[in-house]
């Protein structure tokens, strides 16, 4: 997090992460869209709309004094691509992990759960996370709530972790996730949801 004390501005890194196709450019436009910001996105994409490098876009909420900046990113999903990734993590005070919840892609998902903890070590335990378990509606009600994804995760560890489920392609349970992120970052901060244009 960074003060300015000249502006009285708060500027905060959300990073959404996660393996490839699982819907982190999705969500974010998506929220970005809630808050009719959505032409506010910037994505550098490939030929067939894959992100190459990483999404961005800034959400601005103004309190009783302070302004509240969210720097929004998404990191690249794709292999080839994935040297980037650690640089988008850079200074990020929560994360969104982006989960396919389909069960055939339980092993994309575990490999790049594996790969932040990794790249943080020890210190992954304490970044607020919430993970979003996307595409909910192509799983059956019973395999969602014993998503294999969840079992894996020991959530004892962590000191911020909670889970929403979310199809992001409709705009479902994005804006709780994101909330929830915000209650982790700032659990005695109360923010009022009218954007700065």
């Amino acid at each position: 997090m960074i003060f300015n004390y000249e502006n009285k501005t708060l500027q905060v890194k959300v990073v959404y992460y996660g393996p490839a196709m699982s819907g982190k450019t999705t969500s974010i436009k998506s929220l970005f869209s809630y808050f009719k910001k959505e032409h506010s996105v910037k994505s550098i994409d490939s030929s067939v709309g894959r992100t190459l490098f990483f999404d961005f876009g800034v959400l601005q909420f103004k309190g009783i004094e302070w302004s509240l900046k969210l720097l929004i990113y998404s990191a690249t999903g794709q292999d080839f691509y994935a040297s980037t990734r650690p640089a988008t993590l850079n200074g990020v005070d929560g994360l969104i992990f982006v989960v396919d919840s389909q069960i055939e892609y339980l092993e994309h998902n575990i490999r790049s759960w594996n790969e932040l903890k990794t790249i943080f070590g020890s210190e992954f335990y304490k970044i607020p996370i919430v993970i979003s378990l996307n595409k909910c509606d192509l799983l059956s009600i019973n395999n969602l709530e014993n998503n294999s994804f969840l079992s894996y995760i020991d959530f004892n560890r962590f000191k911020h972790i909670s889970f929403k489920k979310t199809i992001a392609i409709e705009g479902k349970g994005v804006l709780d996730t994101f909330n929830e992120l915000i209650k982790f970052l700032f659990p005695q901060l109360k923010i009022n949801l009218s954007i700065n244009n």
